[in-house]
This record gives structure tokens, C-alpha cells and sequence, in this order.
């Protein structure tokens, strides 16, 4: 099945068979109908770039996550067709407020009419825009500088460190940015000499960025940090001050 390929080229752990035992019996039979439906179309409509999408085991974290911080207030850059944005929208209390951030409304609109039929699109205020733009016009916003509780981060990796310095503007004291795909599908670990022979060279070029990334973001003591092996990694970036 595609849908099985997908889940074992995302997930860094190297067993098919506990990526599948972990799925079956946490992951799906919890899962909100709608977020299948997405998951789903959205597997339907881009194939294997699908893997694209943020996967269920993570979505069920991030869900947790979001109810244990009392989020209310957030921002996504990245949507993709919106598969952590509507996991976001159905954790998030009834008067919550998402700005969700992505230049391509056609995957976006993939996504909103599971959306719309969980009956949480009024939480969410889509802009079709690149992210540095929109962030700096929050950043000019006083109303706004401080004031986010979460940021998810999921989108083009040589744009992060970019939108990390932005968001450190954003998000108060004790809020949290959570970086995903930083792991990336587990090469981050590969040796040079591995590298050079590696042969996607997608992989090969967002390896050596999500290493300046994660080298940038364990040195920067404005933040406690956690990288969690979920998904092919998410790092978890808590501000002090």
C-alpha cells in the first residue's frame, strides 16, 4: 500500500514492523475521522510526496503537547494541505486563534474541507504568503510581539534560522517553537563519506541546512531545547527569556 511506503520512508526508526505495530494499535484506531479523511486525500492527491505531511504518531504528540500548555494562541509556517493545522485546530479550545502561514493555497484547500466538516476553520486565519514576510508584519505589530503561545515549524529548512530569530519576537516567555524535520529522515547522522554517496539529492542538500540547524538552535541558551525522536525528528525550543 502507498499509504505504508509513506509511513517507512518518514519515520526514522528502522524496523517497518514496530513503525506498523505502533500505528495499528496507538495511532489509528485514535485518530479523529476527519484527520484520516485528510491523511487520506492527501495520499490520494500527491502520492509519495506525501510524506510531506506531518504523521499520525507525531500529530497525536503535538495534540497532547498543545492541551497540557493551555495553547490559545498560535502560529503555523508550513501547511501543507493541513494536516498538523487541523490536529492543531481540534486540540485548541473553541475561541483559539491560528495564523497559518503557506504560498500554496492549492494544498492548503485540499485540506479545508476536512477541515471545515470538523468545524474548527473559524479557529484558523490561512494567509497565502512566504512566511519572513508576514512574521515581520506581526513582529511591527505591538499587539502582537509576545503574544503567541506555540509555534510549529514546517516548512522550507533554509528559511528556519530566519524564522526562528523572527519568532523569538512572537512567542512569550515560556511559549514554545517546535521545529520539525530535524532529524531529517535520519541522515543528519550520516558520516561525509556517506554523504558524498549519497544519491537524492533533495536529502543530500536539506542534510547539510538541518545541520546548521540543529547546531544553531543547541547553542542558543534564550531557549530549553529537547529534540524528540518522533516522526523524523521535531525539536522542541522552550523560551526562557
Amino acid at each position: 500500500m502507498a499509504e505504508e511506503v509513506v509511513i517507512q520512508d518518514k519515520s526514522i526508526l528502522k524496523s517497518p514492523a514496530l513503525v506498523e505495530y505502533i500505528y495499528k494499535t496507538y495511532c489509528y484506531p485514535r485518530e479523529h475521522e476527519q484527520l484520516k479523511e485528510l491523511r487520506e486525500a492527501t495520499v490520494k492527491k500527491y502520492k509519495l510526496k506525501s510524506v510531506m505531511g506531518v504523521p499520525v504518531d507525531e500529530g497525536q504528540f503535538l495534540s497532547i503537547f498543545l492541551k497540557v500548555m493551555n495553547a490559545k494562541k498560535t502560529i503555523e509556517v508550513g501547511v501543507f494541505t493541513g494536516y498538523s493545522l487541523l490536529t492543531t485546530a481540534l486540540a485548541l479550545p473553541h475561541d483559539a486563534k491560528i495564523t497559518a502561514i503557506d504560498p500554496d493555497r492549492e494544498a492548503y484547500e485540499v485540506g479545508l474541507p476536512f477541515i471545515q466538516k470538523a468545524g474548527v476553520d473559524q479557529k484558523i486565519n490561512f494567509i497565502e504568503s512566504a512566511a519572513s514576510s508576514v512574521l515581520d508584519n506581526l513582529i511591527n505589530d505591538e499587539k502582537e510581539v509576545e503574544s503567541y503561545d506555540f509555534a510549529f515549524v514546517d516548512a522550507n529548512k533554509d528559511g528556519y534560522i530566519k524564522y526562528h530569530e523572527q519568532l523569538v519576537k512572537l512567542i512569550k516567555i515560556g511559549g514554545v517553537i517546535a521545529y520539525d524535520n530535524t532529524l531529517w529522515f535520519g541522515c543528519v547522522a550520516l558520516s561525509d563519506e556517506e554523504e558524498i554517496i549519497m544519491k537524492d539529492d533533495f536529502l543530500k542538500a536539506n542534510r547539510k541546512i538541518i545541520r546548521e540547524v540543529n547546531t544553531f538552535l543547541a547553542k542558543d541558551n534564550r531557549f530549553e531545547i529537547s529534540l524528540v525522536s518522533i516522526g523524523d525528528g521535531l525539536t522542541i525550543c522552550r523560551r526562557l527569556y
